[in-house]
């Protein structure tokens, strides 16, 4: 089955906000536009619109552990590995850097049932929202309690959004988004993942688990590695 998914927006997270917004300014020339709080997982973002005509949504969120927050919600561990202390090291110690994506779907859990019939398990289907200058942003995401990305990242959360995407009031930034790429030991899973859920525009090779973005910037061109 299909259910029409494409790249929605690229993730890179960091020790704190302020150091994630640096190292954009420092990396891609540009300044990161506004965000917002997630209380539900204790995180907060700034976005960046990196759209093209192939990729017409797709954005990159830079995002890190809020430090008002007590943690997330209900228990469970924050998305994305964000609670993982191995993943704490290393951005402390090398900085921000990619370490996953999403993928938007028509139906996300039409899509959840094609990758659980492939023997995947993306963890629930969770009901999120901030507030925005626009109104309320509400969306579903597939979020595992033990915060655990799949196959090394490589795999990505699904994302179903309500009337609103945040990419519509986001203004050009200048950097747009040219290739994604992912290496992984298990290419044929990956590749059946991808088909379950239509996504057709990531590159998958055999190799060590990694994520690669093909980036065009006011700087010149980009490439961001897991």
């Amino acid at each position: 089955m299909s259910t029409s998914g494409r790249i929605d927006h690229l993730v890179v997270a960091a020790p704190t906000l302020d150091e994630g917004a640096a190292w954009c300014e420092r990396t891609l020339g540009v300044d990161p536009g506004a965000g917002g709080v997630h209380p539900l997982m204790g995180t907060h973002n700034r976005l960046l619109r990196i759209a093209t005509v192939n990729h017409p949504r797709a954005y990159l969120e830079i995002i890190a552990i809020d430090p008002g927050s007590a943690g997330a919600a209900d228990g469970r561990r924050r998305w994305f590995d964000l609670d993982d202390p191995a993943l704490q090291a290393g951005l402390r110690a090398q900085g921000p850097r990619l370490v996953h994506w999403v993928a938007q779907v028509a139906d996300v859990r039409a899509a959840v049932q094609a990758w659980r019939d492939l023997g995947l398990d993306p963890g629930e289907v969770v009901t999120a929202s901030r507030p925005t200058p626009r109104g309320l942003l509400q969306w579903q995401i597939t979020v595992r309690r033990d915060g655990r990305r799949l196959l090394d990242g490589c795999l990505p959360a699904l994302i179903e959004w309500g009337d609103t995407h945040p990419a519509a009031a986001l203004p050009d930034s200048g950097v747009t988004l040219h290739g994604l790429g992912a290496s992984h030991p298990q290419p044929q899973v990956l590749r059946a993942a991808f088909a379950a859920i239509g996504v057709e525009n990531v590159a998958v090779e055999d190799g060590s688990a990694r994520l690669c973005a093909t980036l065009h910037t006011p700087a010149g061109p980009r490439r961001l590695s897991s």
